[in-house]
């Protein structure tokens, strides 16, 4: 029952949380140990923050997963894990984690209660409205960001990157979207109820907004951004984040993804050689050159 528990914590979508190292890397904080040992402190609050989400989250749509190909094996909907077990789980990690969260800082916690509230808003609530289902999981990732910056003290943090961290997450959110219709089918629907009111041709033509929409923000940002150089290196970046954005469409096309959505950063290996190369750059121009 503990190794269905861990499970159900699904510790492999932990990896939205780097969103809160943003601030310690762009707010030119890397050179502070006690800063970056604080951040990973945070990094670990926030993980177990998303896995009561997460188990919050499972224990509402149990039913619905029974419907979906890879969901049902989950241990909820399989019948692995008892909902008490769940229930429990839930409870004691986000009491340990926002206690952790208040002795760091009350700022912080106070962020992550804004987080844990905005997520069991979305599984109860939000997640059956059109549009607004996205934008609240792109407000889950810009409280992430905001929660990094408070830990990692960066008074001058880009705004930019804001609006950067927030297309980024609507359009990974919206891929998602997309790819659960091609993946259900006609039964969709059954799986979670607002996929009834979308249909391929408007996600396309939404992504397309939204993607076009990240590479400017992200171009405007290496011009105009808080401690970017200004002799605009910052400028040789963009081929990367604009190979990145194309990469993970192409991959979105296919039945077949390596992974879940947010395991495509980390399983393609185009995606995670790119977005290597990409992190290099940014810190050889924002702290070498």
């Amino acid at each position: 029952m503990v190794t269905e528990l861990i499970i159900s914590m699904h510790p492999r979508r932990w990896l939205k949380n780097v969103f809160m190292f943003a601030a310690l890397v762009f707010g030119m904080k890397l050179t502070a140990p006690v800063l970056i040992g604080r951040s990973v402190l945070a990094f670990a609050c926030f993980c177990l923050l998303s896995s009561a989400a997460y188990l919050i989250n499972d224990l509402v749509d149990v039913e619905r997963d029974k419907h979906h190909p890879a969901k049902q094996s989950r241990p909820l909907a399989a019948g692995k894990l008892k909902r008490s077990w769940a229930q429990g789980g839930a409870i004691v990690l986000a009491l340990v984690s926002l206690s952790v969260a208040l002795v760091l800082n009350y700022r912080f916690a106070l962020v992550g209660v804004a987080f844990l509230a905005v997520e069991i808003a979305y599984s109860f609530f939000l997640t059956n409205f059109v549009i607004l289902d996205v934008l609240t999981i792109a407000a889950a990732f810009i409280l992430r960001v905001t929660a990094g910056s408070i830990i990692a003290e960066a008074t001058r943090f880009s705004p930019w990157l804001y609006v950067c961290g927030s297309l980024l997450a609507l359009f990974l959110a919206l891929s998602k979207r997309r790819q659960e219709l091609i993946v259900l089918g006609e039964h969709a629907s059954l799986h979670r109820k607002v996929l009834a009111d979308y249909d391929s041709p408007l996600l396309g033509q939404m992504i397309s907004v939204v993607a076009s929409s990240a590479v400017i923000a992200y171009s405007l940002y290496t011009f105009w951004g808080a401690h970017v150089p200004e002799d605009k290196g910052m400028m040789l970046t963009i081929p990367f984040v604009l190979y990145g954005v194309l990469r993970y469409l192409l991959l979105t096309q296919g039945r077949d993804l390596p992974g879940t959505p947010e395991e495509m950063l980390i399983k393609d290996p185009p995606l995670v050689i790119n977005n290597l190369l990409w992190g290099v750059a940014v810190a050889a121009i924002l702290y070498l050159l």
